[in-house]
């Protein structure tokens, strides 16, 4: 790290960043800040998106080969990242409720209200769905965001070039360059920062919405799995 630092410093851009002004230099600290904060996000949600991924499909797998329901609390255990075991225990616990004996159902055995056992499971699948979408509103502000504060980067580093070319006094390379070029980095800045954003945004919603329709029809295998046991 100490090497790439060094290296920075001593390469052109490290003597470009050295000529800027302060408030290019802001705009660029501004714009690093979103870029690591997003990157870090970026790498959060893809280990995350990718543990889900694979407790899911192995909970399928062990959920799909038992005839009966297995207790909820082995299987959050052994598949704590997927969503589906958190909407498979609220769906278990309010068919135990209806089947179970006592007097909030005069038919032991029996499963009195699907609808009920679908809303329990529908209530924890909105909850889920939410917690997937933690921090992904960040990833869409930096993506629509970062390209105006590298933008008014822009249009300062070219007000600096105008004021250089009327301090010469004469329309010279060497008295608009640096203002240019403050221009031209704060800009390259701002969508260094958005691109990557965007890009991570839109596939970790699609994954978001992958997983929700999942849970939908895992809702549905449920109640179809449970009718049939106790109705």
């Amino acid at each position: 790290m100490a090497t790439l630092t060094l290296w920075v410093l001593q390469s052109d851009l490290g003597r470009l960043l050295a000529q800027t002004g302060w408030v290019a230099r802001l705009v660029l600290l501004i714009l690093l800040v979103f870029s690591v904060l997003s990157w870090a996000i970026i790498y959060r949600k893809y280990t995350t998106f990718r543990r889900v991924r694979r407790d899911t499909t192995k909970f399928l797998e062990a959920f799909r080969v038992r005839e009966r329901l297995p207790d909820s609390e082995p299987l959050t255990q052994a598949f704590p990242a997927s969503p589906l075991v958190a909407i498979y225990a609220a769906g278990l616990r309010e068919l135990l409720d209806q089947v179970g004996s006592g007097s909030n159902n005069p038919h032991p055995g029996h499963l009195k209200s699907p609808a009920a056992v679908g809303t329990a499971m529908h209530i924890v699948s909105t909850a889920e769905v939410a917690q997937l979408e933690h921090r992904m509103s960040f990833l869409a502000t930096t993506g629509s965001v970062t390209p105006f504060i590298g933008l008014f980067g822009t249009v300062w580093g070219i007000i600096g070039a105008f004021l250089g070319l009327g301090e010469a006094g004469a329309t010279t390379l060497r008295a608009v360059a640096p203002g240019i070029a403050e221009a031209l980095v704060a800009t390259a800045a701002g969508l260094f920062a958005a691109i990557p954003a965007v890009i991570a945004y839109n596939h970790f919603l699609h994954q978001v919405r992958e997983t929700a329709n999942g849970m939908d029809t895992f809702a549905v295998e449920f109640l179809a799995k449970a009718e049939k046991l106790y109705t």
